[in-house]
């Protein structure tokens, strides 16, 4: 369902920092994505997004703010307006951040689907292009992979065409791009079939297998920061805490705001 007009205006507001309010070379690093990176609340504790993690691997300097949803496409959350909410605070030297395709691959439901190697791309560089219109930086970062094994104990990829069509675009488009497909998975074969359940959001009543509880949150956005380093988008000044233990305790899950 889209957003009004209002709606986008506020959902923008509580999610970004005052525009001029910053401090001289304070920059934002914008979160474009689905459940998998979105900020969660009292009521779905202790499910957490990645990107609840992300500031603890960050300089003060470099504001977070996430506009990750649940449930959005690269498709639906350019149609309801969240890509518009963020180009119109969005500054120079700013950075934009672009995780979908656990929702694009729901082929069932045309507000959210994207085909890998034609729409899934066309959406894509409605982020890259708009970004670039505001002298910010886009990046693109491939799907964090699902808590899957097959049975020989093998973490195997779940996110079929969408991780090569995001690679190939970046490459055509001279966009720096985050690897976090590949990178999670890698991680979860390191791990290993049980003790991913420590990582996954599985409780007394749930086991999901594709949102993450704090320590896989904090996993997670640690490999992001690390991809930022890598590809440097950022330079070693703007990423702490690489090597050290990040205790869950940081993890908050403020009340929800007013619907």
């Amino acid at each position: 369902m889209s957003l009004t007009r209002r709606q986008v205006t506020s959902a923008a507001l509580a999610a970004v920092p005052l525009v001029g309010r910053s401090p001289k070379g304070h920059r934002t690093l914008y979160i474009a994505g689905d459940s998998t990176a979105a900020q969660k609340y009292a009521d779905a504790a202790p499910e957490t997004g990645w990107g609840m993690a992300l500031p603890f691997f960050l300089r003060k300097e470099l504001e977070v703010a996430n506009h990750a949803v649940n449930g959005r496409s690269s498709k639906s959350f350019v149609d309801e307006g969240r890509l518009d909410a963020i180009l119109s605070v969005i500054r120079p030297g700013d950075l934009l951040v672009v995780q979908f395709a656990h929702n694009d691959e729901k082929n069932t439901d045309p507000t959210r689907y994207t085909e890998p190697w034609t729409t899934y791309q066309d959406y894509l560089r409605k982020y890259i292009d708009g970004a670039r219109a505001k002298k910010a930086h886009p990046v693109l970062a491939t799907p964090v992979e699902r808590r899957r094994f097959d049975a020989g104990g093998n973490a195997v990829p779940t996110h079929g065409d969408y991780p090569a069509a995001m690679r190939a675009l970046a490459e055509a488009e001279r966009v720096a791009l985050l690897d976090i497909e590949a990178l999670s998975l890698a991680l979860w074969q390191e791990l290993g079939v049980e003790e991913t359940k420590k990582y996954f959001n599985w409780t007394d009543t749930e086991q999901d297998n594709t949102h993450f509880n704090p320590p896989g949150a904090i996993a997670v956005a640690r490999l992001v920061a690390q991809e930022l380093l890598r590809t440097r988008v950022l330079g070693r000044h703007d990423v702490v805490r690489l090597h050290e233990d990040v205790p869950t305790s940081w993890i908050a899950w403020p009340l929800a705001p007013p619907s």
